[in-house]
């Protein structure tokens, strides 16, 4: 029979304080998510307040640090009750309505998650991820499977593709991958119940008269699919319930407002690089609420608000820290691309970086992501000056920006009645001593929205 003992045993284990946590979670905050978070601790934090204000004047008669103290804890609870009830949050932790995720992750991305998570053998993965690179923010295939064919590998088949795109038409959101709008609204469609009522009414329909739809010609509708008027009605009703724009459901289109966290300048031939002075706003403790506290062990509520200041305050002074140490690194090694542009960026990944400055690589992709560099060739994505190396003759590696950007260069210049193959712009960058596959100059020239040649050739005028 088993019986219970008490061990005494050592050992090491990594704990991450609240401190470091606030840190790493603010790090990898936009600007604008950032200020909203600022926001709220000002909101909620009674003992924070932003250097640019105006110190918070004393109430005549006040002879106690006592009544000062209860003041502060007042005002700090109402503004705790006002917060919650503007906020919409019942009294069990829930919030009362539902909010559209807006985790903002793009259509792409949701797809190529799929894609890993499905079952697709490692060739249909390959085929799949041809497929998601041609499909636009609506959510339509815009290639033909020609050009995919080409794009891959002289061994996939047509058969290949279509069997794949039919996997890829199987993810979310529904009617995905489509090629036309009737394909789009079938795929939907076919997601119903098969005894839907109007269901293959809807689908011959969707087939064969989406124009009658659009021109709300129902008459010659009933008459040319010989359907009663509640069969055609309940038909509609289903081909108008789906969605003609399925991606957009993913990668909305909403706004986008870029601030710069970093300001890039040349000053006396040497590129020096700035924290934004109006991106995020400087923060202190309030010192007349926090000398209250001093010799008094009451008013932990206060107490408690007074570290939680401080580990913000430091957490942001962190942040900036490592922003200008990556920024700084960075431009280091981009001052070619500063100065003469996308053909002279240099070969970049993260390691590179993380080395450099002694940190881990997760936290440089948490300092790259939705962060802006201000510069005087444009506001740039932190991620932008990474780049895969591409090899060439020369020894010296290209980087995979440099090379779309040569690519782009050479098609701007090609006579338009005999646009540049794919091949031949292979071979046109052998020449300079840069090896790089047509189906990898097909990959560069997709992902810049570059027609291919047959549809980039233009017949001669008479």
């Amino acid at each position: 029979m088993l019986k219970p003992s008490l061990q005494l045993k050592l050992g090491q284990t990594l704990t991450m304080t609240p401190q470091l946590q606030q840190a790493i979670r603010l790090l990898q905050l936009p600007v604008l998510d950032l200020n909203a978070q600022i926001q709220d601790a000002l909101e909620e934090n009674i003992m924070l307040e932003m250097e640019d204000l105006p110190d918070v004047p004393r109430t005549d008669g006040v002879t106690t640090v006592e009544i000062e103290t209860i003041k502060a804890e007042d005002a700090w609870q109402s503004r705790a009750a006002d917060r919650i009830s503007d906020s919409g949050w019942n009294g069990e932790g829930r919030p009362i309505n539902d909010f559209a995720d807006e985790s903002g992750k793009t259509l792409r991305e949701h797809l190529f998650w799929q894609l890993e998570m499905e079952d697709f053998s490692p060739r249909e993965a390959v085929i799949g991820e041809a497929l998601i690179d041609a499909i636009n923010d609506d959510g339509y295939l815009t290639v033909a499977l020609d050009d995919i064919e080409a794009s891959i590998d002289d061994t996939v088949t047509i058969d290949e593709i279509e069997a794949a795109l039919l996997k890829v038409q199987g993810l979310d959101p529904v009617g995905i991958g489509a090629r036309t709008l009737s394909e789009c609204i079938i795929l939907q469609l076919k997601q119903l119940d098969a005894n839907t009522p109007g269901l293959e009414l809807a689908i011959d329909v969707t087939t064969d008269h989406l124009d009658l739809v659009a021109t709300r010609a129902h008459g010659e509708l009933r008459r040319t699919l010989r359907a009663s008027e509640e069969d055609l009605h309940s038909a509609l009703a289903l081909v108008k319930g789906c969605n003609p724009k399925p991606g957009l459901a993913v990668s909305s289109v909403a706004a986008e407002y870029v601030i710069p966290d970093v300001f890039v300048r040349k000053i006396d031939n040497r590129w020096q690089v700035e924290i934004s002075p109006t991106g995020v706003p400087r923060l202190s403790v309030n010192q007349t609420y926090a000398n209250l506290l001093r010799g008094s062990g009451d008013h932990a509520v206060l107490r408690s608000q007074l570290q939680e200041a401080r580990w913000l305050i430091r957490s942001l002074e962190i942040r900036n820290e490592t922003l200008l140490k990556v920024a700084t690194s960075i431009v280091a090694r981009q001052t070619d691309f500063l100065e003469q542009g996308d053909e002279a960026m240099k070969p970049m990944v993260l390691k590179d970086i993380a080395e450099e400055i002694g940190m881990h690589e997760s936290t440089i992709s948490r300092v790259t992501t939705n962060k802006y560099m201000h510069t005087p060739r444009g506001v740039f994505e932190f991620k932008y000056f990474f780049s895969s190396h591409l090899s060439s003759a020369s020894g010296e590696d290209q980087s995979s920006t440099s090379v779309r950007a040569k690519i782009r260069k050479l098609i701007g210049a090609e006579n338009p009645q005999k646009p540049l193959s794919d091949s031949k712009i292979a071979n046109l960058l052998a020449d300079e001593g840069i090896k790089v596959a047509r189906r990898t100059v097909a990959k560069y020239r997709e992902s810049m929205q570059i027609a291919s040649s047959s549809e980039r050739r233009q017949r001669p005028t008479r």
